[in-house]
């Protein structure tokens, strides 16, 4: 893995992608890389932008957002086609093709998934879709273990709720499995 390691999380307000954010910094924590997690939302809180960004490294990280993306996750059209362009050469686009339908810039590393209709057929609810793609990326990318992701989730989602982000995680990660090139 080469670090620092740049991850932009980004969609819709009310995707949970602030969540997924600090998972996926919580779980590099415990594998006790350094880690700097910021966010930004509109100000809607459901509907306007949203965006989590995650910088994994070995050394100490001296600016705390993300501005040359090694992963773009992007779960709608405004923001693939808002931060595409700061995406590295050879970096990896994940894109839910339940909202993102056309991509303006070819990407030799496209993982294009219906991430959100997926979410509704198998868990009963577009909820958890942040949790599965999230748990696609960490598959992809190796960026961190799929035990340090997992117990990032159990110690951050509500106990109500643990159950269904772990199906949603392992969903996740089979989805994954299935389009590894």
């Amino acid at each position: 893995m080469k670090y620092p390691y740049e991850i932009r999380l980004s969609g819709s307000g009310g995707q949970g992608l602030i969540l997924a954010g600090i998972i996926l910094a919580r779980a590099a924590v415990l594998e006790n890389h350094h880690v700097t997690q910021t966010q930004s939302y509109g100000p809607e809180s459901r509907g306007g932008y949203s965006y989590a960004d995650v910088i994994i490294s070995n050394e100490d990280i001296y600016f705390p957002e993300a501005v040359s993306f090694d992963c773009l996750l992007a779960l709608n059209q405004e923001s693939c086609d808002k931060y595409l362009f700061d995406l590295r050469e050879n970096g990896i686009l994940i894109v839910d093709t339940t909202f993102v339908k056309n991509i303006a810039l070819v990407v030799e590393n496209t993982y294009e998934v219906p991430f959100t209709e997926i979410a509704i057929e198998k868990l009963g609810s577009p909820i958890p879709t942040n949790i599965m793609a999230l748990a696609f990326l960490v598959q992809v990318t190796g960026i961190v273990k799929l035990a340090s992701l997992q117990q990032a989730i159990e110690e951050s989602v509500k106990p109500a709720f643990i159950d269904l982000n772990l199906r949603a995680m392992k969903l996740g990660i089979d989805l994954a499995k299935n389009y590894e090139k």
